[in-house]
């Protein structure tokens, strides 16, 4: 098991990363080390973690290692998991654990000790690279710390995404990738349960939390109308299009253009979509985006 994923916020612009590949290549020099990124926005876990879910797939059986830390040299644990499809190891601040879930789930974890004259802001090369390299030769997850109960590993919480019994999705903006298209954290088949299909047309407006039915026109929140399709080639240039993506996720883009800009959306945003003529609150709010 030499195959290592490298998953941070460090940036380019410094010695970061090297570090850590170094420590790992001097202690495995036939290890493999895939960067997934280095451009998470500094401290965001919650989308570091799902870059990472939504990548492991695609990568050999190997070691992930995540560290995306805002609170290092704090009380949280740094840990290291074993799931059916891989190890995982990063800051125990809820990082890893959805990737480790599509891995099959957590089998079992230990917490890592950390050495008593590592610096307070650096696990990543001293504490994290170490214990990947370790799993990368063959070293037992057991050996590696003391083991902990995989149901106090942190979780972060469930983004938000629900039908409303009005037919209207409101789901969180997961991610916005680098094009600007918008990522849902509703699955596609939740897209179909809200009729909601290729060669149709939808409502998407701004969701207030806990907002009813009366979500629109009423409450002063206009709605834009775009395509459902399957692919950017689906509309024309600087038309929107909601569509399932690679990750199976619902999204929004602007063919040749940024959505994110375009609906003024960022992460953590809830947005709220309906069939085009089929919810009297979204079609009442329909026109411009505010």
């Amino acid at each position: 098991m030499t195959f290592v994923s490298f998953t941070t916020d460090y940036g380019l612009a410094d010695g970061f990363v090297a570090a850590c590949h170094g420590v790992i290549l001097r202690m495995v020099p036939t290890a493999r080390i895939v960067d997934v990124t280095h451009l998470v926005p500094p401290g965001d876990v919650r989308r570091a973690a799902a870059v990472l879910a939504q990548t492991v797939d695609s990568l050999p059986r190997g070691v992930h290692l995540a560290v995306v830390d805002p609170g290092v040299g704090t009380a949280r644990r740094a840990v290291a998991v074993r799931a059916a499809g891989g190890h995982l190891v990063g800051p125990d601040n809820g990082l890893l654990i959805a990737a480790a879930e599509r891995l099959g789930g957590v089998e079992a974890a230990v917490t890592l000790p950390v050495p008593a004259a590592a610096p307070a802001t650096f696990h990543g090369r001293d504490v994290f690279a170490p214990a990947a390299a370790e799993l990368a030769r063959g070293t037992e997850l057991t050996a590696l710390g003391a083991p902990l109960d995989p149901a106090t590993l942190v979780r972060l919480p469930a983004p938000h995404a629900r039908l409303r019994s009005d037919g209207v999705l409101e789901a969180e903006v997961l991610l916005v990738d680098t094009f600007g298209n918008v990522q849902l954290a509703a699955e596609g088949p939740l897209l179909a349960e809200a009729g909601l299909r290729p060669s149709g047309r939808a409502l998407v407006w701004a969701a207030t939390p806990d907002a009813g039915p009366s979500l629109g026109a009423a409450g002063g929140t206009s709605a834009t109308e775009l395509a459902v399709g399957v692919t950017f080639g689906s509309v024309a240039p600087g038309e929107l299009v909601l569509y399932v993506d690679a990750a199976g996720m619902a999204a929004i883009a602007v063919r040749d253009g940024d959505a994110a800009r375009t609906l003024a959306v960022a992460p953590a945003d809830r947005l709220a979509l309906c069939r085009a003529g089929a919810s009297a609150a979204g079609a009442s709010a329909a026109g411009a985006w505010a």
